[in-house]
């Protein structure tokens, strides 16, 4: 399997190229390839569960070239990439019909895909640093796509964000290899055991923090996410969402704080992971129940699940990580399909407000059915993976003796079945306005990526019927933080 891992990045860059050459010819071809491709890496992805090794690029060592890195994280973060990506490149066949150039839109979409793979793979920090702009450029110009005031202000304010993200990530990168000599991710977690913290590398560590949480848009770092999500082509706001802040942001802050810096060695460092997830998850969902725009609502929510995703990685328990890990790959899903929903009710509609919507559940009952289905897992209605996730979390806080944490989060969840119930009412059961009298339920296609969503919502459910504390895919993805082996440092990076 080894030898597979550089064609997780290989593929889709190559595409991203070929893709235009033949599109002149071809109208269908930038649809067709787009969609093979993401079905041949969602493929590979779930074939690397139960693997594990590294490749070295050009045959160089891990102290001179560039590793590959395969673990059980890697896999999870993985199948999340390359299977939301599908089922976003399936929702784009039609979707994006309405947009200026879709040869130009699949191109930068698999540039996008190359650099999210690219950031879980590669096993030094200057080579994720790499991966990350591509995933911020190919970002910035996704948003500003449909290239309208809205559009190019949002964009405009996320590069802006993003640089100054960059800049603080790249200034960190600065100190840690002026202190340790080596980028490789393994090699710091070696030399940071032996030789403990200093005041440069404690500075590094704060720039990371601050870095990572704008990519990750927790409070207060999130001004750029409500104006980025909302503007966003639908299929766009659903991998920003569902998959973007969480690889740039919240994989790469995991990996560095379990595995390279470690929490022994830095003692306060999990009280500030769980303040950011606790603030990021109660301003977030408050923000979200007065917002009339779905996307914009949406978006707000997104900050909200974040918030317990940190929280849990904060808790710093076995129990808490995975409940931090499983709510990451359910978020993934449920806000990919609920952002899917959004863009059929402005596809059918022409409108994302909900004061000028309504009776849609009569005119597109499909969408109605999967909004409500995604809006139950996002609140933590059961049987739904969204309870399940939520409800190990907040068994985590009483485990760890924080039984407020918990009431905080029970309570938050219910604010957030608040917002959505307000986007339900509004937009699908209210009396008809005029720019939802003449809607039509959205093409063929697009339910279809609506569908496989709402089935894995189901699916990811019944990961729990495998072990409520190592769920399938979950526990190896826990132990490559370290928790299973009682210790952060190198837990997954083969040391």
């Amino acid at each position: 399997m080894n030898n597979v891992l550089p064609f997780f990045i290989a593929i889709p860059l190559a595409a991203a190229f070929f893709i235009p050459m033949v599109s002149v010819a071809l109208k269908w071809a930038p649809d067709l390839l787009a969609n093979v491709v993401m079905a041949v890496l969602a493929a590979m992805a779930f074939l690397t569960i139960g693997q594990a090794g590294i490749y070295h690029l050009g045959g160089w060592g891990a102290h001179l070239g560039i590793d590959l890195r395969l673990d059980g994280l890697t896999t999870l973060m993985l199948i999340v990439i390359d299977s939301i990506g599908l089922a976003m490149a399936i929702f784009s066949v039609q979707y994006m019909t309405r947009y200026t150039s879709k040869l130009r839109y699949y191109s930068i979409f698999l540039c996008l895909i190359a650099g999210l793979n690219g950031i879980v793979l590669t096993g030094d920090l200057f080579s994720i640093y790499i991966f990350m702009e591509i995933v911020a450029i190919s970002s910035y110009a996704l948003v500003a796509f449909g290239c309208e005031h809205d559009e190019l202000e949002a964009a405009f304010k996320y590069a802006v964000l993003g640089t100054v993200a960059s800049a603080f990530i790249l200034i960190g990168i600065a100190l840690l290899y002026a202190m340790l000599g080596t980028l490789n991710l393994a090699d710091m977690a070696v030399q940071l055991a032996a030789g403990g913290m200093n005041r440069p590398l404690t500075a590094a560590l704060g720039l990371f923090l601050c870095g990572f949480g704008l990519k990750a848009a927790l409070i207060p770092f999130h001004a750029w996410l409500p104006d980025a999500h909302p503007s966003a082509p639908a299929p766009v706001s659903a991998l920003l969402s569902g998959v973007v802040i969480k690889t740039a942001g919240i994989y790469v802050l995991s990996r560095l704080v379990f595995n390279v810096f470690s929490v022994q060695l830095v003692p306060g460092l999990l009280s500030i992971l769980l303040l950011l997830g606790v603030v990021s998850m109660i301003v977030g969902g408050l923000l979200a129940i007065g917002q009339w725009d779905m996307k914009r609502l949406l978006a707000y929510s997104s900050i909200s699940q974040i918030g317990y995703i940190v929280m849990g990685l904060g808790l710093g328990t076995p129990l808490g990580l995975t409940g931090a890990l499983f709510h990451m790959l359910n978020h993934s899903v449920f806000k990919s399909l609920l952002f899917l929903n959004a863009g059929a009710v402005e596809y059918a509609t022409g409108s994302r407000d909900l004061r000028h919507l309504g009776g849609l559940s009569r005119r597109m009952p499909f969408t109605a059915n999967m909004t409500l289905l995604g809006s139950m897992a996002i609140s933590g209605i059961p049987p739904l993976n969204g309870f399940w996730s939520k409800l190990i979390i907040v068994l985590a806080c009483i485990e760890s003796g924080r039984p407020w944490l918990a009431l905080a989060a029970v309570a938050m969840s219910l604010v957030t079945l608040v917002a959505v119930l307000k986007m339900q009412k509004n937009a699908f059961y209210d009396e008809a306005k005029p720019a939802a009298a003449r809607a039509t339920e959205v093409p063929r296609l697009m339910r279809l990526a609506m569908l496989l969503l709402a089935v894995f919502c189901f699916v990811l459910a019944l990961l729990v019927l495998t072990g409520f504390r190592s769920p399938y895919l979950i526990a190896p993805a826990v132990h490559a933080l370290g928790a299973w082996a009682g210790t952060a440092v190198g837990g997954g990076l083969g040391i």
